[in-house]
């Protein structure tokens, strides 16, 4: 899958730029932003970014025939495309599920996932991301923010990293239709995972508040991980319903 790339000076929010511009696109399209102004993550958190250091943007992709119960995969692919361009770059990093990427315990790059869904399947996805590139002082309270310029001690090409990011999400993307393909890269995710070590780490559920301790069991193709505690009793969370403690 070919992407084609705009570039914009300063835009509120990628995803939302190209959500209102949605149904005149008919062809992928990844939109970067030098500077956004009111850049989203996830749970309705703003997104910290220093203008002109950082590759923020976002994709417009219409998958034929994508079963929206598989939406997942997607989320799945991206991740793990991103991981690989910073591979490339030298820098090893990890998926948080759902799908933040950390490098250690510090976390490089943020994704926010959005559907529109017509009947069963998915109408188009927009993919956003902010990949911490070139900033070296953070001031936003988020308690875990790192970037590549910090942990390879120099800055990276903006453009040379938005090239390989495009390339390896659009290849992903134009294989993911293929039962077999969302296998292979379901299995792999899984094999990626932070904290996916078999040891147990702190969890919050959300709802109740309860801390606890526990190991990553499994995560469902389609999404809801599965946390096994101390005792041997597994519990199954949907996103947002369990939170890791860092």
């Amino acid at each position: 899958m070919d992407i084609r790339i705009e570039t914009l000076e300063s835009v509120e929010s990628t995803n939302s730029y190209l959500s209102a511009r949605a149904a005149k696109i008919d062809y992928p399209l990844m939109v970067v932003a030098r500077e956004q102004t009111a850049g989203r993550g996830q749970r309705g958190n703003s997104w910290e970014s220093e203008p002109g250091k950082n590759l923020t943007f976002s994709i417009l992709v219409r998958l034929s025939d994508f079963p929206a119960r598989k939406q997942f995969a997607i989320s799945e692919a991206v991740a793990l495309a991103i991981r690989d361009a910073l591979a490339g770059f030298g820098l090893e990093a990890k998926v948080k599920w759902p799908n933040d990427i950390y490098v250690g315990d510090r976390k490089i790059c943020g994704i926010l996932i959005e559907h529109a869904i017509m009947g069963a399947n998915l109408m188009y996805t927009i993919i956003g991301a902010g990949i911490n590139v070139n900033q070296r002082v953070f001031r936003s309270p988020a308690p875990n923010p790192v970037s590549m310029s910090q942990i390879l001690n120099r800055d990276v090409p903006l453009d040379e990293l938005r090239d390989s990011v495009a390339s390896r999400i659009g290849e992903a993307l134009g294989n993911l239709s293929g039962e077999s393909f969302r296998r292979s890269v379901h299995s792999e995710f899984c094999g990626s995972l932070w904290r996916g070590d078999g040891e147990c780490h702190r969890f919050r559920d959300t709802a109740s508040g309860e801390c606890f301790d526990a190991a990553i069991a499994s995560v469902d193709p389609e999404g809801p991980i599965t946390l096994r505690r101390d005792d041997g009793k597994e519990s199954t969370y949907f996103f947002k319903q369990v939170e890791f403690i860092l």
